[in-house]
């Protein structure tokens, strides 16, 4: 197998990104709960997710790193607005966020989605799919290029969800390939298998994952890494006693999965009443804020 360090080592090491102007749409993926902005108060850290503290995560993250590859060869500044919203399915991302996405004329958009439908039992991964490719379509009509998402391979309580994904990881590697996109692939990150690359919710990750996924999200742009290791898995944990590993179970399960049921039983989302966190383009980093 070729190593990602290998494979990046093809990579001419002094490529600039070309783009000029990048917008990230999609969920709570893209939006990077759990991953609070340094300036962030100490005790609001904790409490990333919530309207406390403004988020980073692993597109604000790549934004950075495009822009400082830019200024670092004489270029402007990168461009950058974030669209997505927690809670979103794929037809809401598709519907609400890409048309604003291409007003603003950019020439990289990060289209990750579908995550929150392969939640939800009654998903047609095929629709979703075709949801997703007729995105594509219009962006790259546009002669903006397109970022794509492939799904987790989760673990655990989340295990039932492996099948549909590897389903739409499938089509979204098909849809790039007819469409010429790039891929974000998620699902082959060993390290992200670490459940402390994770937050609290098990559905988001730390920062540190998100900066691990911002790595491969440059991978898949074809320039090289920040940290060409950024898919070594953590050195071993010990591991949790029964009891333990039950407790933080049950803890788990009434903090995070009973809320997500009732709001699926009340038919709302933890994104109800938000707003774009970047919704204008800004000059990257120094406009933010």
């Amino acid at each position: 197998m070729v190593s990602v360090t290998d494979a990046t080592a093809a990579i001419e090491p002094t490529a600039v990104p070309r783009w000029e102007r990048f917008v990230a749409v999609g969920d709570s993926f893209s939006e990077g709960l759990w991953d609070p902005y340094p300036s962030a108060p100490d005790d609001v850290v904790r409490a990333a997710g919530t309207d406390e503290a403004v988020q980073r995560g692993w597109a604000d993250r790549l934004a950075d790193a495009l822009s400082v590859r830019r200024t670092a060869a004489g270029l402007d500044p990168l461009e950058y607005a974030n669209l997505a919203i927690r809670g979103r399915l794929l037809h809401q991302i598709v519907g609400e966020q890409v048309p604003v996405a291409l007003e603003a004329k950019p020439d990289l958009i990060s289209l990750v989605g579908g995550g929150n439908d392969i939640l939800r039992p009654g998903v047609d991964v095929d629709d979703i799919s075709q949801t997703l490719e007729d995105a594509v379509v219009r962006i790259r009509a546009t002669g903006a290029d397109v970022l794509l998402g492939a799904g987790f391979k989760a673990g655990g309580a989340l295990s039932f969800t492996r099948g549909r994904t590897g389903t739409f990881n499938s089509n979204v590697w098909s849809i790039a390939q007819q469409h010429g996109a790039y891929v974000l692939d998620l699902w082959g990150m060993r390290s992200l298998f670490d459940l402390r690359l994770w937050a609290e919710d098990r559905l988001h990750l730390t920062p540190e994952g998100h900066r691990r996924v911002m790595n491969a999200a440059l991978f898949a742009l074809r320039l090289v890494p920040d940290d060409a290791d950024y898919d070594q898995p953590l050195p071993p944990a010990p591991l949790l006693p029964l009891k333990e590993k039950a407790k933080a179970e049950a803890e788990w399960a009434r903090e995070y999965v009973v809320p997500w049921v009732k709001r699926r039983l009340t038919h709302t989302s933890s994104g109800d009443g938000r707003d774009p966190k970047w919704p204008q383009p800004l000059r990257w980093p120094e406009s933010r804020r």
